[in-house]
């Protein structure tokens, strides 16, 4: 006779499995996961990079005392704009003046040395004939009056001499552009054997920006052009664009004017110029700048969300939704971020219908729906699951409805190295 308490038994193991028959069947009823996915279509996108450069001075003059004596007097005020020619020291002229007198004298004396030597000269040419004159003494008659008359042409070049140096006691601006700071006190000495550093005088606009860039780089962007993949602008198209401090962009762009034809040998690098109007005076020499260059475009390539692209250790994948409605995994090359997407470059084709939302539902092989991704709905939060990795299941949409924290790397647009899957569920 059965005992009551097997028989109980049994029908609670029977219970148990009609339960776990009934749980699989459900499961297995499940219809597949709805996911927003973003259709890949090929476009062309600036080629950018962005870089440091230094700015300095499209022009820049050191004003040297170009004479001797004892600077008097500053004539501008330091720190501001000077236009080019303005007087801006004077160093005592009086002895200048001096030589200059000097110098008018013995051009005076000279003249008329050479006006008595020529008229010597002229008569013995008319007495020569009548043999009046010696051939010794028309000879040496002539040679005074022509040494006389190189006299007088160095008379003249000393006195024009002594007229620039009197000049030069004023000391003008050889460019325009923003004066500094005095360098030699009123009562100095200068330009005693030297020219004396007076100040420095820099023009602030335009400004150049010198950089440069990997020899290896350019190289490789010279090779994707001659293969079709990249269209480099002429050297006056490349543009930059400067990025302040506050992270606001500068009001004008600046244009590429010189490229280096020679690498460098201790950095491996070519030395590259851009040209950038400074009308208000913004930017300084010698400051160094964060700027985007733009240097050509891409063609072909396709702009990813970036909760769309994630890493493991074999790199950079997305996720497709296929023809056969099944999910695929497919390997990325990217080259670069635009904005908040990736530029990816290899790895998808047109048509390809990228999973952006819905990631923690997917399952590489697994059938899922696709639906047109909104992405005014995932900046709101709305989007299913944005930016987890695939594989997480109804555990990661638990943990976010309880309010945990999101998966690395999803919720903010991150990087996709941020992107972990090691917690994909066992097959």
């Amino acid at each position: 006779m059965t005992s009551p308490l097997r028989s109980l038994a049994l029908a609670c193991a029977v219970v148990v499995v009609l339960a776990s028959c009934k749980k699989q069947d459900q499961q297995q009823a499940m219809p597949p996961p709805e996911v927003g996915v973003l259709q890949a279509q090929p476009q062309t996108v600036p080629l950018q990079r962005d870089l440091v450069g230094r700015l300095s001075a499209f022009r820049s003059a050191d004003v040297r005392a170009r004479v001797a004596g004892v600077l008097e007097k500053r004539l501008y005020t330091e720190g501001t704009d000077v236009k080019e020619g303005q007087p801006l020291f004077q160093i005592d002229p009086a002895p200048l003046r001096a030589t200059l007198a000097s110098a008018q004298g013995q051009l005076a004396a000279a003249e008329a040395t050479y006006a008595n030597a020529k008229a010597a000269a002229a008569r013995a040419r008319s007495l020569a004939p009548q043999a009046y004159v010696s051939k010794s003494d028309l000879d040496n008659a002539e040679a005074t009056e022509r040494s006389s008359a190189a006299s007088v042409q160095q008379a003249r070049a000393a006195v024009e001499t002594a007229r620039i140096n009197l000049g030069y006691a004023t000391v003008t601006a050889p460019i325009a552009g923003r004066a500094g700071k005095q360098q030699v006190t009123e009562g100095a000495l200068v330009g005693q054997g030297d020219s004396t550093l007076l100040t420095t005088i820099d023009q602030l606009d335009p400004l150049y920006v010198n950089f440069s860039m990997s020899a290896d780089e350019l190289a490789q962007l010279r090779q994707a052009q001659t293969e079709g993949n990249v269209a480099l602008n002429a050297e006056d198209k490349s543009t930059v664009q400067i990025k302040l401090g506050d992270g606001s962009t500068y009001a004008h762009a600046g244009t590429l004017d010189f490229s280096g034809a020679a690498v460098d040998p201790s950095t491996g690098s070519v030395t590259l110029r851009a040209l950038l109007p400074n009308p208000d005076r913004v930017l300084l020499p010698g400051a160094f700048v964060s700027f985007a260059a733009n240097l050509g475009q891409r063609k072909d390539v396709y702009l990813i969300p970036q909760a769309a692209v994630l890493r493991d250790a074999k790199g950079a994948y997305a996720m497709v939704v296929g023809k056969d409605s099944k999910v695929v995994r497919k390997d990325l090359t990217t080259v670069g971020q635009q904005g908040d997407k990736w530029i990816v470059s290899g790895g998808l084709q047109s048509g390809d219908q990228v999973v952006v939302s819905g990631l923690p539902k997917v399952k590489e092989g697994a059938p899922a729906v696709a639906k047109p991704w909104d992405p005014n709905a995932a900046a709101q939060g709305q989007g299913p699951g944005a930016g987890a990795a695939p594989g997480q299941g109804a555990q990661g949409a638990a943990a976010q409805a309880k309010g945990a924290a999101p998966a690395q790397g999803a919720a903010h647009g991150d990087s996709p190295d941020a992107a972990s899957h090691s917690d994909q569920p066992k097959q």
